[in-house]
């Protein structure tokens, strides 16, 4: 049997290589993706706020709710995961403990949004435009995204240390660690978060849990994800990490 030439037969391996599917992630070397760009697989709906003071057969049948009204509420687009603003959050199956999380988002005039690591509210994501009000003293949306806003107010990494968001129509690109209760983030290429504490908002006596789900907040108005990828940290390089910063 003759062999094809080489040129044909460097073009098929280069096809064997390629994503399955145009909108399949790729992620960078050592991450891994945890949303697959064609389906809901991996993740279900939860809105913790909800359940937080049900107990017993309410709570089960809350929880049972959620998850069948998911797919009502979340679509996949072109690789993106999408919401309008309403529903549960969009919650992994998997826990994670000590990570670098990577993901990119898009979102529209007067809605928010966030990211809750570990299942603990939460990674910021504003409307800048938005005017401060006065009845809220300690919510400044011109301040910009990234910041951990459940955090006390004026505490360290509560509002974040520079502007960074892009314009309405753009992407934005995160870049979240966290080892321990301590977390950096930056947001398209800026540090916005420099190792600070995140604090348990289900109770404030105790520490941020070790592990738990990632959420993507619905909040007001529509929001695209995509390019979800999560590297574990191992403890050699967790230990290494928060000796640094001490």
């Amino acid at each position: 049997m003759k062999c094809p030439p080489f040129s044909l037969l460097a073009a098929l391996l280069a096809l064997a290589t390629l994503p399955l599917s145009a909108n399949e992630p790729t992620p960078p070397p050592g991450f891994k993706a945890i949303f697959n760009g064609k389906d809901l697989t991996g993740w279900h709906g939860l809105n913790p706020h909800s359940v937080v003071k049900l107990s017993g057969e309410k709570k089960d049948v809350a929880l049972k709710k959620m998850r069948e009204e998911f797919a009502q509420h979340w679509r996949v687009e072109n690789g993106e995961l999408v919401n309008i603003g309403t529903g549960p959050y969009a919650t992994t199956d998997a826990a994670f403990g000590d990570m670098e999380f990577l993901i990119e988002y898009k979102t529209v005039a007067k809605a928010d949004s966030g990211i809750y690591l570990r299942g603990n509210p939460q990674v910021q994501i504003w409307d800048i435009n938005q005017p401060d009000d006065a009845k809220k003293p300690d919510r400044h949306p011109k301040l910009g995204s990234g910041g951990l806003f459940n955090n006390t107010p004026k505490t360290p990494g509560r509002d974040p240390l520079v502007l960074a968001d892009k314009p309405f129509g753009e992407w934005n690109s995160f870049r979240i660690r966290q080892v321990g209760d301590i977390t950096w983030i930056w947001l398209n290429d800026k540090l916005v978060v420099d190792g600070a504490k995140m604090e348990n908002f289900w109770d404030k006596t105790q520490p941020l849990p070790a592990s738990g789900p990632l959420m993507l907040q619905t909040h007001g108005g529509e929001i695209r994800w995509r390019n979800l990828f999560v590297r574990e940290i191992g403890k050699e390089e967790a230990a290494k990490i928060l000796a640094e910063k001490k």
